[in-house]
């Protein structure tokens, strides 16, 4: 079984799940996008991952707010309100009679292009909406066990050419990371920004311990991760020192603790970066408080809504 953040509990169930495409259900294996379509083309699209738990589709008003935020960002125009998009994430798990532990995948393009191209005035159709969703647990061995990372030579972009804060389907730069770092015997790759200094991981948010406090990157070169805005929120809201700041390889090769978050895995613990231990190579003990508050904000916001 493949070992990382990712890592999921085989379901047998996910064989009968129906894929939302363009206002239809097909089966898994029919469910399909034409080769014209500008994702595939051009990495011309922006997606969200989302939890749903016990018939609530968690911090749904965040991935929303994101989601739009990014619609802006590169003038897809999305063709349903935040209220829409909320019920066609309901309709589907409806569908499929899901209601807990399910993870679904909201995936938006440009749409069809005439031929081949870049150009979006050579689009025409409206977008095209995928929605899958399956039940997705997070293998427990993962969180026990901690991950690996290495360190990529691949940075996160700069702001002026490729905003990392967004979440699109344009993920190539990410995948070279990951690929150096499994080559080196790693889980996940640790990414540098432009200046040198700590960013973010391939696919999750990367926080450090030193010294009692959390420490994380300022957010300009990483994806604007729902579940480090919620980390961050539980420091601010249970007295816990966390600083969004520059800090390097040297801070981090000296952690007394580190972990990544993610919306699949939640908070995950990092045993080892570039092959030197970090503090006692298990969930540490503000690793394991920022868990159970991270846990109990998802319970408090089901409870609520």
């Amino acid at each position: 079984m493949i070992h990382g953040t990712h890592n999921a509990i085989e379901d047998s169930r996910n064989k009968e799940v129906l894929i939302y495409v363009n206002g239809e259900f097909y089966p898994r294996n029919e469910a399909k996008i034409s080769v014209f379509d500008s994702g595939y083309l051009v990495g011309d699209g922006i997606w969200e991952g989302i939890r749903m738990h016990r018939g609530k589709l968690v911090f749904i008003e965040d991935h929303m707010d994101r989601l739009f935020r990014a619609s802006k960002a590169t003038g897809i125009a999305l063709g349903k309100t935040p209220e829409e998009f909320i019920e066609l994430l309901q309709e589907v798990c409806r569908v499929n009679n899901m209601d807990d532990g399910i993870h679904l995948r909201l995936m938006i393009t440009r749409g069809i292009k005439k031929t081949p191209s870049q150009d979006p005035r050579l689009t025409i159709s409206g977008p095209n909406i995928v929605v899958i969703a399956e039940h997705k647990h997070a293998s427990k061995e993962s969180k026990q066990k901690g991950i690996s990372l290495f360190t990529s030579t691949i940075r996160r972009g700069s702001p002026d050419y490729l905003d990392p804060r967004l979440n699109c389907h344009s993920k190539l730069h990410e995948v070279q990371a990951l690929i150096q770092a499994l080559e080196a015997g790693a889980d996940e790759a640790l990414m540098l920004d432009v200046n040198g200094f700590v960013s973010t991981c391939n696919a999750t948010n990367f926080f450090m311990v030193k010294n009692d406090e959390v420490w994380t990157s300022t957010g300009e070169y990483c994806m604007n991760g729902i579940t480090r805005k919620k980390v961050i929120e539980a420091c601010v809201a249970n007295g816990i020192i966390c600083r969004q700041k520059n800090f390097s390889l040297y801070d981090v090769y000296d952690a007394d603790e580190a972990f990544v978050t993610g919306t699949f895995g939640g908070l995950t613990p990092v045993q080892t970066i570039d092959g030197r231990k970090i503090g006692t190579q298990q969930m540490g003990n503000k690793t394991s408080i920022l868990d159970r508050l991270y846990d109990q904000l998802i319970t408090d916001y089901v409870n609520k809504n």
